[in-house]
């Protein structure tokens, strides 16, 4: 098979897929799967189709990518605190500084408030990046709990912050 027809057939579920795990969408990503595909090619073995091989190389570097970005997190970032006070917005005026400093305080209060169930799948999954899969490999649990943790722990938080929304 062509490469371009490799690519051609592929790149709608390579997107998906490295999206669904990241969480965004990275081009760059995309090209290292369609690179291993090429230079593996010779690997692949015909017991189950071919488009699945690929999906399988995309799902593994985006997983390897989330490692690394969260090892590069994980070695710059000492606190749970001191990781929510770095959510900051750009502007820099006295006032602007001010209400964000504000509104830094109030989330890290509400945060800090959740349930600690709640709050470590907050932690885990929002700030770190933590994949629902890592998640409930970390927490052990199932990814199910850990989907519904998180979507209790955001109604919570969107209770206590309306006023920010």
């Amino acid at each position: 098979m062509e490469f371009k027809q490799i690519v051609k057939d592929n790149q709608s579920n390579v997107r998906s897929i490295i999206r669904l795990i990241t969480k965004e969408t990275n081009e760059d990503l995309e090209q290292e799967v369609y690179v291993k595909v090429w230079k593996n090619a010779d690997k692949y073995k015909e017991q189950g189709s071919f488009k699945s091989w690929v999906n399988t190389i995309a799902k593994n570097v985006s997983k390897d990518y989330l490692k690394s970005v969260q090892k590069r997190n994980q070695d710059s970032l000492t606190s749970d605190d001191e990781i929510l006070n770095t959510i900051r917005d750009k502007k820099s005026t006295p006032e602007l500084k001010l209400i964000s400093n504000d509104r830094q305080k109030r989330i890290t209060e509400a945060v800090n408030s959740l349930k600690p169930k709640f709050k470590e799948v907050v932690m885990l999954c929002e700030i770190y990046g933590y994949t629902y899969e890592d998640a409930a490999f970390k927490l052990k649990c199932p990814v199910g709990t850990i989907k519904s943790r998180l979507y209790n722990a955001k109604k919570e938080l969107a209770v206590m912050l309306k006023d920010l929304l």
